[in-house]
């Protein structure tokens, strides 16, 4: 405990060294922490979140990200992240986060330098270091803060600390935008888009709570975390499964037996991809 208090301890000296910030927040567990954080460091007039939305998200995340700014009682904005318009983007590269992010850090940017604020903070963490995250790049190009990294904070060391600060995402399962729920190389449309979050839409609705769709072509491939894979021995479950998914456009409906693991679509890459 002494541990996790000297990092929360380096957390706040480092928000006060800021003296203001412009926090990049979707609503999930790792932004919501920093923001709280943030406001009780700064003070509600020094801090402003910045929500971006667009098809790659959830409606829902954007209505929870509403939902817990009016909780916390933040200044916030939104606007219309536009990565679907950029082809680099589009084409689906293994580095195409870093389109997306260039995309929205340097709206973030400029945001910031209207409103005199002194810093874009993002909610990166420890844990993030382990998998490929192109989106990093871009980051460090255009000035981005990552406090929690900065601090040393892990994802369980976040999830803690949110439960001791009451927040109501410390168990909210992770989340990642619905482009990454393609294989590199395919191309990400509106359509393909849509047709993901209604599957995950849909699973939610059956009660999973970490889900993801994998859209390969015709064939959608669910992962579910490790302790809900048993739930589809119920074969009134799987017939509700199959029935619905191939009614979104899905031809074939496969379980992943590993279950949800961060970053899946990234096994398939080069081991010079994760450098």
């Amino acid at each position: 405990m002494a541990i996790l208090n000297s990092k929360k301890e380096k957390l706040e000296q480092i928000l006060k060294d800021l003296g203001s910030a412009l926090v990049a927040f979707s609503g999930g567990v790792d932004s919501t922490f920093l923001l709280k954080m943030a406001l009780d460091v700064l003070g509600r007039e020094k801090v402003l979140a910045v929500t971006a939305t667009s098809l790659t998200y959830p409606a829902s995340e954007l209505e929870e990200a509403c939902r817990i700014v009016d909780q916390l009682d933040v200044i916030h904005v939104t606007i219309e992240s536009e990565e679907t318009d950029i082809p680099e983007f589009v084409s689906n590269p293994p580095n195409r986060c870093y389109y997306c992010k260039r995309e929205l850090f340097g709206k973030l940017g400029q945001i910031a330098k209207e409103r005199g604020l002194a810093a874009v903070l993002d909610g990166s963490n420890l844990d993030d270091r382990s998998d490929y995250r192109p989106g990093r790049r871009a980051a460090q190009e255009l000035n981005v803060r990552s406090p929690l990294v900065e601090a040393g904070l892990t994802k369980a060391e976040i999830r803690e600390l949110s439960r001791a600060l009451n927040l109501p995402t410390w168990d909210k399962p992770s989340l990642a935008c619905l482009s990454s729920r393609f294989p590199y190389g395919t191309e990400i449309s509106q359509d393909k888009l849509k047709q993901v979050g209604a599957a995950e839409q849909f699973m939610r609705s059956k009660g999973f709570r970490q889900i993801r769709v994998r859209h390969h072509d015709h064939t959608a491939r669910i992962e579910v975390g490790q302790a809900e894979i048993k739930r589809f021995f119920d074969e009134k479950l799987i017939a509700e499964v199959v029935a619905e998914l191939k009614r979104i456009g899905y031809k074939y409906v496969t379980l992943d037996l590993e279950g949800y693991r961060t970053g899946s679509m990234n096994e398939t890459l080069p081991v010079s991809e994760h450098d």
